[in-house]
């Protein structure tokens, strides 16, 4: 369901719930109350989501008893989207575990004051950059600038577009190979991630491209797979980034 009304100082929400009748009546009351509200109903369908970029939610809306992918397990999956606003939905009391994975928790049935309450109240657990990383350019202006006098706007704005869908199938592939292990998959991903976003003048993206392309000499392969981990959430967040900054300079 996609709810309308929306109002900029209420976060888009992704809703994640396997009943097909709780999940239609939260969506429907928190779209009356102004929030933009998508829903799906299993965690492979909100990460399938979050991959494709047709959602990016301000928050997380978790039922607790999901089938197939759910609980811990999902919500670090979610976290490497960047996700720093996740609340559990729950008719019972999830386990201590649980709820400390999370950013809260709401008792169903809840209203829309309760999850502001909420969200008022609590810090984001998700890793935030630091002051280098938050400097650093999402494109070099001096090559936006040059595309801008070769292309139209609009011819620029498709070739910044196809980046970022091209990242999204990088990222994951590259959780795939990571997650089994294939060095040699991820570094060929990281070749390529360099070379095209280093052409379009992405350069958060294509500096993490060259680390995944980049095998450290005197690194085993387990110290080798945990920075690839690290260096994957850092592409999860500087797509994320691109996008955002694709909105504001290039409006649709």
């Amino acid at each position: 369901m996609l709810g309308i009304g929306e109002k900029n100082e209420l976060p888009t929400i992704l809703l994640v719930d396997d009943d097909l009748v709780s999940r239609e009546v939260i969506a429907t009351v928190l779209t009356l109350h102004g929030h933009m509200v998508h829903s799906a109903e299993d965690g492979d369908e909100a990460l399938q989501m979050l991959r494709a970029g047709s959602v990016r939610p301000g928050l997380v809306l978790l039922d607790t008893q999901l089938p197939g992918l759910s609980g811990s397990e999902l919500i670090a999956k979610l976290r490497q989207f960047g996700q720093d606003e996740i609340i559990l939905i729950s008719g019972t009391t999830p386990s201590d575990e649980l709820i400390a994975a999370a950013d809260g928790f709401l008792l169903k049935p809840f209203a829309p004051e309760d999850l502001q309450k909420l969200l008022n109240q609590h810090n984001p657990k998700i890793d935030q950059p630091d002051v280098a990383d938050a400097e650093e350019l999402v494109i070099n202006p001096t090559t936006l600038a040059q595309f801008r006098q070769l292309m139209t706007e609009s011819t620029v704005r498709e070739i910044y577009i196809a980046v970022v869908t091209d990242l999204h199938k990088r990222l994951e592939a590259l959780e795939k190979a990571i997650a089994t292990g294939n060095i040699d998959e991820v570094r060929r991903i990281g070749h390529a991630i360099k070379g095209g976003c280093g052409m379009a003048g992405c350069m958060q993206a294509a500096r993490l491209g060259a680390i995944f392309e980049t095998k450290s000499e005197g690194e085993s392969g387990i110290d080798q797979l945990d920075n690839f981990k690290r260096a994957l959430l850092e592409l999860y967040s500087a797509t994320q980034r691109l996008e955002r900054m694709l909105e504001k300079e290039f409006p649709a």
